[in-house]
């Protein structure tokens, strides 16, 4: 078993599993705190019993042993006995922990700081950012006061805020102004000791146009640091100060690597191609495709454009021209519900037209040729996507006309974003939880073939869906992972969201409650600004209503509660707690849920609202409709939240019928 240590923040270690380890009570910890202090030499008895006590009692070498015996208990249970120990050692007078360099997150972080010094600034801001998510707080948090500790606190302190800075300095180097600035300004307000702290502030604000913002940051650390430290300015802070008087041409930003590539790439094309060429309609698409997937307002900002280039594709009469407009927009989708049904409906009603356009015409006419064709699947694939979650016979239709056509021409691509399609329409009944995981393998298969990343985590988000339903955890896991490395390494963040909100499902089913509420909150924040809200609204209320049905705790609602496009099947149960009229009233005017992920879960709540007023005639509709998922968790197959097994609530509903379950 290997142990992982971790002094950045309060002293713990972990097990192999990730699990952390007891190590007792405070003087245990801070024998183990010592030996990480140490770095692998060894610590005399003597020295250990100085550092423990003021006052050492009579017994305390003994005492010292009963510590040392007690964590190696603790960080090797499996040691047979008698077995000399091989992490926490005896050796000469005293004792060493023979801890691997990168076992020991203080240890990694060192490392990770040193390695920069040679990387390029995309390197150092990727590498630093990830080594101080490390930090859990202070350093050796619990012995702030002990003597012992304090020189090497001070000095990872020193280190964290040199990479701090460093992660700053990058930033700017990439072109990243603003968001240097807005980490910099919190940064100086906690230690505002730090001269270069001052001057990257002072050259971020200057680089966003803020020059007068810039010399009041100047002046701002000459103050404190006089004030404070009794000093001036050192002399790169001054000329910095003279520098930006004389807009000095040093401090602009040299663009470099992408951002040159970019930036002469754009030039040369408005150069060469004619602002009326229809090229730049297709060459747009592609664009909107990579905004689609970027976080923040991309995403909304590319289904706009999306829809103006569709439009203004149609205006030129071209109908091949459209259907490469409106096929080429291929962005994965995981969400069952659109975020803009007036810009889908746009979309479906545009490739409607342009299939209509491409087909053959009159008795006899010869089939499309392999280009049509293939634009053909892509139109019928859109028009899936766009009518996912509705009850319209056209986008299954669509989906599976698609997949044909894919497999038929052998086209890995296409097949890819037909079976995306395929997936958004297999909700035509509770239970396809194992039909969707197949699509997802396929994905994932598919893409990893042929190279197509954004595919193949689409396949691998499918199957967190997928095996939560089916209450496998462990696979499910494994999938989160990889969909994590794959958006690591090619800027996917929006993956994040729906990995944090699967983080939060697993919690709800396997752990407590309050940390799950907990969970769910931290993701929610994370929705926000994400350009989803076909995604964000109503989700963390009708999650934590969820939650509480599945802990069987009382469900509760505040006054002014936003249930979003849920409010029809959370409002019976939640009037069924203190007013059954209405509550009956609500659901005898209930509409069926939509086929999406969440319909097993929105029926379990439609039937725990129907058992408490007695409402037959609801119960016997929603045990029918859940009664093909049965060996599969509620709602967990949205790989959001869960309602708990199916079969729970099958088994309330048959008991409330008076019928065998």
């Amino acid at each position: 078993m290997q142990v992982l240590f971790g002094v950045l923040g309060p002293v713990t270690a972990w097990d192999d599993a990730g699990d952390a380890i007891a190590l007792k009570g405070p003087r245990h910890r801070a024998v183990l705190a010592r030996l990480i202090i140490a770095r692998r030499r060894v610590v005399p008895v003597t020295r250990l019993v100085d550092d423990l006590w003021p006052d050492p009692p009579a017994d305390a070498v003994g005492a010292v042993r009963t510590f040392v015996a007690a964590l190696r208990r603790a960080l090797e249970p499996r040691r047979p006995p008698r077995a000399p120990a091989r992490l926490l050692v005896t050796e000469g007078p005293g004792y060493a922990l023979r801890a691997e360099p990168d076992t020991v997150d203080a240890w990694r972080f060192e490392q990770a700081v040193a390695a920069t010094a040679t990387l390029s600034p995309e390197d150092v801001f990727a590498r630093l950012r990830q080594a101080l998510e490390c930090w859990r707080g202070p350093a050796y948090a619990e012995f702030a006061d002990q003597p012992w500790a304090r020189a090497e606190r001070s000095r990872l302190a020193e280190l964290r805020l040199h990479a701090v800075e460093r992660v700053a300095e990058a930033r700017l180097s990439l072109g990243l102004a603003a968001e240097a600035a807005a980490d910099l300004d919190a940064h100086v307000a906690e230690h505002p000791w730090r001269e270069d702290a001052w001057r990257l502030l002072a050259l971020a604000l200057y680089r966003t146009g803020r020059q007068g913002d810039a010399l009041a940051v100047l002046r701002r650390a000459r103050t404190l640091l006089a004030e404070q430290l009794g000093v001036d300015p050192g002399p790169r802070l001054r000329g910095l100060e003279a520098d930006i008087l004389g807009h000095a041409v040093h401090l602009d930003p040299e663009p470099g690597g992408a951002a040159r590539v970019w930036a002469q790439t754009a030039a040369a094309y408005d150069r060469a191609v004619p602002s009326g060429a229809r090229a730049r309609l297709e060459s747009t698409v592609g664009l909107l495709r990579n905004l689609a997937v970027t976080g923040g307002s991309g995403l909304q900002e590319a289904r706009r454009h999306r829809v103006a280039a569709i439009a203004a594709a149609e205006e030129l009469g071209d109908a091949e021209l459209t259907a490469r407009v409106i096929g080429a927009y291929d962005v994965p989708a995981i969400w069952t519900r659109v975020d803009d049904p007036e810009q889908a409906a746009q979309a479906v009603a545009a490739a409607e037209r342009t299939l209509t356009a491409l087909a053959p015409s009159g008795y006899g006419a010869a089939p499309l040729p392999g280009g049509h064709e293939a634009a053909r699947a892509r139109l019928l694939a859109t028009i899936a996507l766009e009518t996912r979650g509705t009850r319209a016979a056209r986008g299954p239709q669509a989906a599976r006309q698609a997949e044909e056509i894919a497999r038929r021409l052998d086209d890995p691509a296409l097949l890819a974003f037909a079976l995306n399609a395929v997936f958004m329409q297999s909700f035509d009944r509770a239970g396809l939880a194992p039909h969707r995981d197949e699509i997802g393998a396929e994905l994932v298969t598919l893409s990893a073939r042929h190279g197509l990343a954004g595919f193949e985590v689409l396949g691998h988000l499918i199957r967190i869906q997928a095996r939560s339903a089916l209450a496998d955890f462990a696979a499910a896991d494994r999938h989160a992972t990889a969909a994590d490395r794959l958006a690591e390494r090619h800027e996917l963040p929006l993956v994040g969201v729906f990995t944090q909100w699967y983080a939060a499902l697993r919690l709800a089913e396997t752990g407590p409650a309050a940390e799950a509420d907990a969970a769910y909150r931290d993701a929610a924040a994370r929705l926000d600004g994400a350009g989803m809200p076909g995604l964000e609204h109503g989700l963390l209320p009708l999650a934590l209503l969820c939650l509480r049905v599945r802990h069987a705790l009382p469900v509760q609602a505040g006054e002014h509660t936003d249930w979003g496009p849920y409010e029809p099947w959370t409002r019976p149960l939640l009037l069924a707690q203190g007013c059954r009229t209405e509550a009956a009233a609500a659901l005898r005017n209930i509409p069926d849920p939509p086929r999406d992920l969440l319909f097993e879960a929105l029926w379990c709540l439609t039937g725990q609202a129907a058992i408490t007023v007695g409402d037959r005639e609801t119960m016997e509709r929603a045990h029918a409709e859940l009664a093909p998922a049965a060996a599969e968790l509620a709602g967990a197959g949205s790989g959001l939240l869960t309602v708990g097994p199916v079969s729970k609530h099958l088994g309330d509903l048959a008991a409330a019928l008076g019928r065998p379950h």
